[in-house]
């Protein structure tokens, strides 16, 4: 099941492709500076790091004490990244092969 499917369809693929359409980090700072507040940045943010400390194999109480993510919130991502429908790996997938471009340069 889909975000677009659970909630107003063409909303969701506005917000989207407004994502999509960001060019650079300074783009994307002030757009979700606009549209998030900052707990909703962090919070995202914080649950892409216990992905990415995840998907490296990291516990779950290195992962908690580290980010400051709870136990909860460590064992809902680990349900999205092995059961969801991808998104955290193809994320980790892109960001693990733009640090490696930058670390050939």
């Amino acid at each position: 099941m889909s975000l677009r499917s659970c909630l107003n369809k063409s909303d969701v693929s506005q917000l989207f492709k407004a994502v999509l359409s960001l060019k650079n980090e300074d783009e994307c700072d002030a757009f979700f500076e606009d549209i998030c507040t900052l707990s909703e940045v962090k919070d995202m943010s914080q649950r892409l790091e216990v992905a990415r400390l995840l998907a490296a194999g990291e516990k779950y109480t290195t992962i908690a004490k580290t980010t400051g993510a709870s136990s909860t919130t460590v064992s809902r991502v680990n349900r999205c990244l092995n059961y969801g429908p991808g998104g955290y790996k193809k994320v980790l997938k892109a960001l693990n092969k733009g640090a490696e471009k930058n670390e050939r340069k």
